[in-house]
């Protein structure tokens, strides 16, 4: 469904993309995975046509990005990072507005809109204006536009940024939901994240692809070091009765270990920390903990590439016209 194959980009003297190729089959989740910077917003922008390559080339579903704009736009739908949404439209106004450009129309336009609505949880809020919702609300409004229209392609950058733990959770599994369904592509920089959502994962940094791995693979690497010791820990501090605190993190599953620190604790974690987090919270508050901070202390994205490609790789200077 998604095909790329040399794809660079260029601003100014800075390739934002470097000799790019990839291919998404119909159906798989996909997650780009990469530090701020890397390129998996440009190639996204690529990919929706809102963006030109300056070589290489990109196609959707069978149709190319430069010569076939239209017929790659009415198979995709597009959630960018920052959503550029109308805030002074309600939730409602704004998804029949984009079900009119997107040609949504007939007997079953009402039952769609209703089904996207109560699909990304906006049911409360969709009388509400926009510009009046939270960040999460905007973000799950971002969402629902980009599922008008049943498209077959799905493109989401960064789609639970800014999201808290209960909504990341929803909304990664409604993007599992669409497994077989729907050809996925969404962009993190967040591993952990990725890893609990796509079956598959590809590794961009300063524009380039260095590594590519399923996420059950991702999952194994992040959770352990070369002797297979766990790496991933969190961190947790709180007020409350210490020691019944204590005993209820040691109970949740997937805690491998913990360390009491002053006013906390350090929990070693043997696992996906996505799924585990929400759970350290939860016995935290269960205990009649009041929990005052909680921060991941494990293995940093750059870790995860050495681990993936083996060893430490230089900066390469060269341009891809150096390199042709």
């Amino acid at each position: 469904m998604i095909k790329v194959e040399g794809l660079s980009r260029r601003y100014g003297q800075s390739w934002a993309l470097s000799d790019l190729s990839f291919e998404v089959g119909r159906g798989e989740v996909v997650g780009f995975l990469g530090p701020n910077g890397a390129g998996k917003s440009t190639t996204m922008k690529i990919l929706t046509c809102s963006l030109a390559p300056t070589r290489g080339t990109a196609s959707v579903a069978g149709f190319d990005v430069l010569d076939q704009p239209l017929d790659v736009r009415r198979r995709v739908g597009f959630m960018p990072e920052n959503v550029p949404l109308y805030p002074d439209m309600t939730v409602t106004d704004l998804l029949g507005f984009v079900a009119d450009i997107k040609g949504v129309a007939g007997a079953d336009r009402a039952s769609h809109l209703a089904g996207i609505i109560a699909r990304t949880g906006l049911d409360d809020v969709q009388g509400k204006l926009i510009g009046a919702l939270s960040h999460g609300y905007r973000k799950r409004a971002g969402l629902a536009q980009a599922l008008i229209g049943d498209p077959d392609v799905l493109i989401l950058d960064e789609p639970t940024s800014g999201l808290d733990p209960h909504q990341i959770v929803e909304i990664r599994e409604l993007i599992k939901s669409f497994r077989g369904k729907r050809t996925v592509l969404l962009s993190s920089h967040i591993l952990s994240e990725v890893s609990a959502t796509c079956e598959r994962v590809l590794i961009l940094d300063k524009g380039r692809l260095v590594g590519e791995n399923t996420a059950d693979r991702l999952g194994e690497l992040a959770a352990a070091d070369g002797d297979g010791q766990p790496l991933q820990r969190v961190v947790l501090s709180w007020d409350g009765d210490r020691d019944a605190v204590v005993k209820a993190l040691k109970s949740v599953a997937g805690v491998d270990d913990l360390i009491a620190t002053d006013g906390g604790a350090e929990v070693i974690i043997a696992g996906n920390p996505v799924e585990i987090r929400p759970r350290l919270v939860e016995s935290v508050l269960a205990a009649g903990g009041r929990l005052q901070n909680i921060q991941d202390r494990g293995p940093t994205l750059e870790d995860m590439f050495l681990r993936l490609t083996g060893a430490d790789r230089e900066d390469d200077p060269e341009t891809p016209e150096a390199r042709s």
